[in-house]
């Protein structure tokens, strides 16, 4: 008889970060939708989805301190960590602050609240699935994203140095890289690109669509469907993997 493994995630309680944006919100509905208890943050005052959620300012100490308490009160068994933020600049122009803000959320923010994730499962004896969010940006430098890129690529590298250390204390941690994802977000990189490139507003988001392998942007759904699948007994013997959803832009 086929031993075939449940996607099914009642029973599970699940934290997601970055809530608000389209992908955090589509993975707590997806999460949601399959039997699991969700919490979510983001920094906005208020969240319309089927999750228990608190804001916080991840780049305020107190407000990550509290972000941090709360995932020891709620003992998540899966992380959905997503939160970042994005900005333009090169290396010519990317300056301090920028670094700071960017590093401050997409890397500190992001390896706390992995940290505090992991030691949550560990400290109850629980098998468990950490997801986090890279980017297509983090595999290789752009020449416009220089801060971003960076924070990604550090993404990926925790990702398999966590996956290494948890292994045996039954805690998987696995990335996603997204590629183009037509999210509210991309109103705002699209604003950038026009202002550093000269374009007009919609033309870049016009331009990589087209440019992907498979012709389209993706999904904030294409997204969570994968985060499903790693955080169900589906993807049981799957650890240290960046698995893109790139519709091909990317070949590792």
């Amino acid at each position: 008889m086929l031993n075939a493994a449940p996607t099914d995630l009642t029973g599970k309680i699940c934290f997601v970060t970055g809530a608000c944006g389209g992908i955090g919100a589509s993975t707590v509905e997806h999460f949601s939708a399959l039997g699991a208890k969700v919490y979510a943050t983001d920094i906005a005052s208020e969240f319309d989805g089927p999750a228990e959620y608190r804001p916080f300012d991840l780049l305020d100490e107190q407000g990550l301190q509290g972000c941090l308490d709360w995932i020891s009160d709620i003992k998540p068994v899966v992380l959905f960590n997503n939160a970042a933020i994005f900005d333009m600049g090169s290396v010519l122009d990317a300056d301090l602050a920028s670094f700071d803000r960017l590093f401050g959320v997409n890397v500190r923010a992001f390896y706390a609240i992995m940290q505090a994730t992991a030691q949550s499962i560990v400290s109850q004896e629980s098998k468990g699935s950490i997801i986090n969010l890279a980017s297509q940006a983090g595999h290789r430098g752009e020449a416009l994203v220089a801060h971003y890129c960076a924070t990604k690529a550090a993404v990926i590298s925790y990702t398999q140095s966590a996956a290494l250390a948890l292994a045996r204390k039954g805690v998987r941690v696995n990335a996603i890289s997204p590629g183009v994802i037509d999210t509210p977000m991309w109103k705002d990189v699209d604003a950038l690109f026009a202002k550093f490139e000269g374009k007009e507003i919609g033309q870049k988001k016009r331009e990589v669509g087209r440019a992907v392998p498979l012709g389209h942007m993706g999904s904030p759904e294409d997204v969570a469907r994968v985060a499903v699948f790693l955080a169900s007994d589906q993807s049981e013997y799957l650890t240290a993997q960046t698995i893109g959803v790139d519709g091909g832009n990317v070949l590792r």
